[in-house]
């Protein structure tokens, strides 16, 4: 006989996982080891007989081959059946208690933190393509649901939503699911609810409000768990302990225990602020941590319980408070700045709200978006906003905790709370500063040193573990004495962008980063503009092998190691927190010092939007605030703001870079911005109307190199050309069959005649596909230029991407130097001899190698053919004597040098010199003597 053991007190999720998993051992009885919840009990009375149930007392332990326990690890929450476990027999444990341990001696275990047994199970039965009944469905269905509370409270997972969903299509009832989730409270609970409500205690923790009560009955009462989340959601507590005493031993039964009373405690939490679980446990209890129990004696129930609260109360951690939640500086403007400017200004920044301030920087008042449109609407641009700013304005302090702050925003429906300190406006927080903190927490708290969903523990702790075990030691040494400098002032300092994005995709270490970006914050005041400078320089004097570039306009400075033995050559750019605004697409951006959370903001993706805080408090913290993580996790590059390809053209081509080079997808909304802002034309109306649109000259072609240079370019470009994305050159520029092979044919020429890459690869990769515009795009320029004169056209794109003058002369003359070999090749035709090689080396001697590069890659077979034939052959051959020789025949250095080596060069190519290397020296100064006479 083959059992499977539910634990005492039975749940829904011990029994659906039992009635589960009676299907995958086929034949296999379950048994209930001691009472049930008063839910299911009712439950049973009407189902029982659907399902493979045995009493206890009717099992011959002879008889056991295996068992199963569901839904827990613990000998003790098997009652008598426990005996049982001291069987030779196979033991296996299913359970979703990842932290629980256990004294179960089992040979198999299945244990994974979801939000339910039954969803284990579940998941089994759904992978073999086991049918299910109705009455089975439900009642595992009913084991998600009250574990979960419905899906919702935070342990539940994405795997429990979706064995949730599978049992609705084996035939689940819902009817059934929504008697049994909420039963009510039978008469004797509600009794009990009334008095715990009248003898509640309750006090304020760190911003959360705790509640106890202790309720005496005369026995054990069936549904307290049920009365516990009752009382937790009347009472708005985020803790509740509710406490019953009972069974209280008499005088006669037993003299050891004379006194004692069994006390049963319940704890809920709304929001895991504490780990309830935990703080049972070691008194026998468990459970999660926003919900748990333990059953103990004691002769001091009272004691028992204060001792109880006040391990809760230390238990729970000291909140975010405002100081580390809000952004500063603070966008302030004067009570007369009219209504039209205060709109402009909130368009500039981004915000939903401005803080108005008197002469003295006092806070007078706040207007928010909303305001100002229907100021706006009824005509009122020009009025002042202190007519309608509000000014009985709710501020909290720097110290104010996170739960006292939400308190606030909900009671009286406010989006952002000013932060005084005395009476100076040091910060403001907003409800999105809040939400995403809550958010965080929760993450945190759901991982809780278990791996995240990106495969990271996000916890600060093993945050800074990670950068101690990732980066090489060198590197490492560097980020601490930078972190140590900045604390010394007050500043608090982070790891930016792409160099925490490489590190979370790091599996293994060390990794030498080439560049990291790091982010000066001024903590509850903005950083002086100069702070990066600064701390550049304070780190150059203990680093003096590093060389100081200081970056006036934007407040940066860079330090670069150059073949350091243990860095390599590495590039540290440190930055004040700043903002930034774009006056007009594809403008340089204007830029103003802000806070960390403003400062990601303004970047351009989700994984290079994160941010590692190296300094004290919560150092290892990760600042995510856009959902990078899963971004990694999921493999794909999503943009930050609806309008980020119309301010800057060149995070398409970034986008695509950041793709082909990590093996990402773009993400679908990403894409589908990049064709809107492509197909607008904004771009192309930007070009006609600007005479700087530096997105689309200088910083694209930063981003042209980066990618060309890649060895991934190939896919980089056709990415780009699906999107449309070449356009941003020239609108007229696709990648059609003929350039992708004069692109192709041109690397691999590259590659065969400049395999010491003294050329730029990049560049002349760009050049073919700038010379690759066909004639009549000069009518689509914004500038008149000549009729079917392409190189107008090239030079304009190729000056306004600033290549460098070589370039820009090369593809101004190309079209003049194609015609001129086009005449050449005819009059070869026409000729009544064919050219000799000397003629044909005469030619092409004229260009430099780039200029027949791109010859090459834009001529048919024939003339490419020649051409590699002159590079090959012929521009290799030399006169059978050089200038020494000469001297030697006792000719006169001049200029008469020149035509009289060209001319044996020529007698060489066309065949008129030949044989061994006397010989030929022999011929050469025959023909010299005879064409070149010495007076």
């Amino acid at each position: 006989m083959d059992l499977i053991l539910c634990h005492t007190t039975a749940d829904f999720d011990t029994l659906g996982a039992a009635v589960g998993l009676s299907r995958l051992w086929a034949g296999a009885r379950i048994v209930l080891t001691g009472g049930s919840h008063p839910a299911v009990k009712e439950f049973l009375a009407l189902h029982r007989d659907e399902y493979a149930l045995i009493e206890r007392r009717a099992v011959n332990p002879q008889n056991i081959r295996a068992i199963a326990v569901v839904d827990t690890q613990w000998r003790d929450r098997l009652g008598k059946a426990a005996e049982w476990l001291g069987l030779p027999v196979e033991i296996t444990v299913y359970d979703h208690h990842p932290e629980g341990g256990g004294d179960i001696p089992a040979k198999t275990q299945q244990i994974e933190a979801v939000g339910a047994t039954t969803t284990l199970i579940a998941e089994a039965l759904q992978q073999r393509q086991i049918r299910l009944t109705p009455a089975e469905a439900t009642v595992m269905a009913l084991g998600i649901h009250v574990d979960t509370g419905s899906l919702t409270y935070d342990h539940t997972t994405v795997r429990d939503a979706a064995a949730l969903t599978w049992l609705m299509q084996e035939g689940a009832t819902v009817q059934a699911i929504a008697a049994y989730v909420e039963p009510g409270l039978s008469p004797q609970l509600q009794d009990l609810l009334a008095i715990a409500l009248d003898q509640l205690h309750t006090e304020t923790v760190q911003g959360y409000r705790l509640a106890w009560v202790l309720l005496p009955t005369a026995d054990y009462i069936p549904g307290l768990s049920s009365l516990t989340s009752h009382l937790t959601t009347l009472t708005e507590s985020d803790m509740l302990l509710l406490a019953a005493q009972y069974g209280q031993v008499e005088s006669g039964e037993s003299e050891e225990r004379l006194g004692e009373s069994r006390l049963t405690v319940i704890g809920r939490s709304r929001g895991a602020v504490a780990d309830l679980g935990a703080l049972f446990k070691p008194l026998g209890g468990g459970g999660h941590p926003t919900a748990a129990a333990v059953t103990l004696r004691t002769s001091a129930p009272q004691a028992t319980l204060t001792e109880l609260v006040q391990r809760l109360r230390t238990a729970i951690p000291t909140p975010p408070t405002a100081r580390s939640l809000m952004s500063s500086p603070v966008r302030t403007i004067r009570p007369d700045v009219t209504i039209a400017e205060a709109q402009r200004i909130l368009l500039r920044y981004g915000h939903s709200g401005l803080s108005v301030v008197d002469e003295q920087d006092r806070l007078v008042g706040v207007i928010s978006r909303r305001d100002l449109d229907i100021a706006f609407h009824h005509g009122f641009g020009h009025a002042p906003v202190k007519g309608y700013m509000t000014t009985n304005v709710k501020t909290i302090t720097p110290s104010t905790p996170l739960p006292e702050i939400e308190s606030l925003m909900v009671t009286y429906d406010i989006g952002r709370l000013p932060v005084l300190e005395g009476d100076r406006l040091v910060g403001i927080v907003t409800r999105t500063d809040v939400l995403r903190q809550v958010w965080q927490q929760r993450e945190g708290e759901a991982l809780n040193g278990t791996t995240g969903r990106g495969g990271l523990c996000p916890l600060p702790e093993a945050i800074w573990e990670m950068l101690g075990d990732r980066l090489v030691p060198a590197l490492w040494d560097i980020l601490r004495d930078t972190a140590d400098l900045a604390a010394a002032r007050g500043w608090q300092l982070y790891m930016v962008g792409g160099s925490v994005r490489d590190l979370l995709l790091q599996t293994h270490g060390p990794l030498l980063l080439p560049d990291i970006d790091l982010v000066v914050d001024g903590f509850h005041q903005a950083a002086d503009q100069a702070a990066g400078v600064e701390l550049a320089r304070s780190l150059q004097q203990q680093h003096p092998e590093a060389r100081l570039q200081v970056h006036g306009k934007f407040q940066t400075a860079a330090l670069t190691w150059h073949h350091h033995p243990q860095l390599g050559s590495l590039w540290v750019d440190i930055a004040t927190a700043r903002t930034e605004f774009y006056p007009y697409p594809a403008a340089n951006p204007e830029v103003e010092a802000s806070s960390i959370r403003q400062d990601l903001y303004r970047r351009d993706f989700t994984i290079n939007a994160m941010a590692i805080r190296l300094t004290q408090p919560r150092r290892g913290e990760l600042l995510d605030f856009f959902g990078g993580i899963l971004d990694l996790r999921d493999r794909q590059i999503r943009v930050l703001h609806a309008n980020s390809f119309i301010e800057d053209p060149t995070r398409i081509y970034r986008a695509v870079r950041f793709a082909v080079r990590l093996g990402f997808t773009l993400d679908p909304q990403t894409e589908a911005q990049i064709r809107h802002a492509i197909a607008s034309g904004v771009y192309f109306r930007i070009q006609e109307e600007m005479n700087r649109a530096p997105a689309l000259q200088t910083r694209l072609r930063r981003e042209l190199k980066f990618i060309l240079e890649a060895p991934y370019w190939k896919a980089a470009i056709r990415q780009l050309a699906d999107l449309d994305a070449l356009r941003c050159l020239h609108p007229a520029l696709t990648l059609d069959a003929e350039l992708w092979r004069q692109l192709r044919l041109g690397d691999r020429w590259l590659t065969r005649f400049d395999p010491d890459h003294r050329l730029e690869h990049w560049l002349l990769l760009l050049e073919v596909a700038i010379a690759h515009l066909p004639a009549d795009s000069a009518t689509d320029a914004p500038e008149p230029a000549a009729p079917n004169d392409p190189s107008s056209v090239r030079e304009r794109i190729a000056a306004g991407l600033q290549l460098p003058a070589d370039s820009i002369q090369r593809l101004a003359s190309l079209h003049a130097v194609e015609t001129a070999l086009d005449d050449f090749e005819q009059s070869m035709h026409h000729s009544a001899e064919p050219l000799r090689p000397s003629q044909i080396v005469r030619h092409f001697a004229a260009y430099d190698l780039p200029t027949l590069a791109l010859l090459t890659v834009r001529s048919p077979r024939p003339r490419r053919r020649l051409i590699w034939h002159y590079l090959t052959v012929w521009s290799q051959v030399k006169p059978p004597l050089d200038g020494n020789d000469l001297k030697r025949l006792g000719y006169k250095p001049g200029k008469q040098f020149k035509p009289m080596l060209d001319r044996l060069l020529a007698a060489t190519l066309d065949g008129e010199l030949q044989g061994d290397p006397e010989t030929l020296r022999q011929q050469a100064e025959h023909l010299l003597a005879c064409q070149f006479p010495q007076r």
